[in-house]
């Protein structure tokens, strides 16, 4: 059996890959059809983290009995509004139609993503710049790790300049901040993020929370003490336990 590359072969790998779209799909092979997520790990729209929030989330979800797929976005200088959006929705197409031959139930998906893997995955959750832009089904759960959500003062000012440029418009800023941009068709989402996030501002979710909440859509928020950005899974930490509460929670709502 082909052994997985250590953890710091990994990084390198995702640091120097091509800049291009790219789809991986992780299959159970029991020859049953079995729901599936659609990953799309952080990197700050520079690269795409696989070896922190693509690969260990898609092995840990084949455990818990689903197919998963990560998605390999645009980066640094193809970053640019719209054209990661464009690649998630590429990726979402490439899946339903591989649904019968990979054994993929496509009914209820559930999109995940990290820091600006976040951000894409919650931008695809709004009608604005997501599913019904691209006339693709509404996922069934958005799952969002410690993201990026807004492109206004409490950004985090890479992924703003990578998405939109440092200076964009403040037109271009509200359409891209996902807080500004929540209604009661958004997705239901869990969310969760650290009270020591050194770097993507806590407030990024604590809006993302209002604006759930506001619109009444179905969400579980939690903020975790003394917990920093970055760590995946977290295990050992105060947030382990997140990735079941979050799966369980997909179940519930696809």
């Amino acid at each position: 059996m082909k052994r997985p590359l250590p953890m710091k072969l990994r990084e390198l790998q995702d640091t120097y890959r091509k800049n291009e779209y790219m789809l991986r799909p992780y299959l159970l092979k029991d020859g049953n059809v079995h729901p599936v997520a659609i990953i799309c790990p952080g990197g700050g729209y520079r690269r795409v983290c696989s070896f922190i929030e693509g690969h260990p989330y898609a092995r840990k979800l084949n455990k818990m009995g689903y197919h998963a797929v990560v998605v390999y976005y645009r980066v640094r200088n193809q970053a640019v509004y719209p054209k990661p959006q464009e690649d998630l929705a590429r990726a979402i197409r490439e899946v339903r139609s591989h649904a019968q031959q990979w054994k993929l139930d496509m009914e209820g998906y559930s999109l995940w993503g990290s820091s600006a893997g976040g951000h894409l995955a919650g931008s695809f959750g709004t009608e604005a710049m997501g599913w019904k832009q691209f006339g693709l089904p509404r996922p069934g759960a958005v799952i969002l790790s410690y993201p990026v959500v807004t492109m206004g003062t409490k950004t985090h000012q890479s992924s703003k300049n990578y998405h939109i440029g440092a200076y964009a418009s403040e037109e271009y800023v509200n359409l891209t901040s996902i807080e500004k941009q929540i209604t009661e068709s958004y997705p239901p989402t869990f969310l969760w993020w650290g009270d020591c996030d050194s770097t993507v501002d806590p407030d990024n979710s604590r809006m993302l929370k209002a604006a759930l909440e506001e619109s009444g859509v179905p969400c579980i928020c939690r903020e975790y003490k003394g917990v920093d950005h970055g760590i995946g899974i977290g295990k050992g930490l105060p947030c382990e336990g997140w990735f079941e509460d979050a799966v369980q929670f997909w179940m519930n709502h696809r």
